[in-house]
């Protein structure tokens, strides 16, 4: 076990015939208790600080580890996401094909329908047509009627109407 300064301080030497000068080894003692008590309180301090250092490290090891989880997390984080973007994109673009066949189908369909119905119309356009041209030809035919010229010659006598005054 070390000896600490009050050990130091309190050891008794024994007295010999003709020994050391009793002051000159007080002075020497007190001056290696001061010494001693200094390196002591030195060795308390260096061992704090030793101690903060690996309380230190000790933290900043946790951050690391967690800073390192984290990168390894939000890495595969971001994977995942852009496993889902891919996915995603892929039925856009499926749901976006379906649609464009859909709308080119019903524009053919619409297609198809509208030259049936100009087909229709032109048919229906000729017969109207035929039948106007009929129309006005028996008009025409009426008009060249000698009938028409046999009204000119009636004649009406003002005279021979009678008109009863009431």
């Amino acid at each position: 076990m070390p000896l600490t300064p009050l050990d130091i301080h309190n050891k008794e030497f024994t007295k010999g015939f003709r020994g050391y000068d009793e002051d000159e080894v007080n002075e020497f003692l007190d001056q290696i208790i001061k010494d001693y008590e200094l390196i002591l309180r030195e060795k308390k301090e260096l061992e704090e600080k030793l101690n903060d250092v690996h309380e230190k490290l000790g933290h900043f090891t946790n951050i690391e580890e967690t800073l390192n989880k984290s990168i390894v997390i939000a890495q595969e984080a971001g994977e995942e996401v852009k496993r889902n973007a891919q996915k995603e994109a892929k039925l856009i673009l499926k749901e976006a094909e379906k649609n464009a066949d859909r709308i080119v189908n019903d524009s053919l369909s619409k297609a198809r329908r509208i030259a049936l119905e100009i087909e229709e119309l032109k048919k229906q356009s000729k017969v109207f047509r035929t039948r106007f041209k009929m129309l006005i030809e028996a008009q025409l035919d009426l008009l060249k009627n000698d009938d028409w010229d046999h009204l000119m010659e009636f004649e009406v006598d003002a005279t021979e109407l009678e008109f009863e005054e009431k």
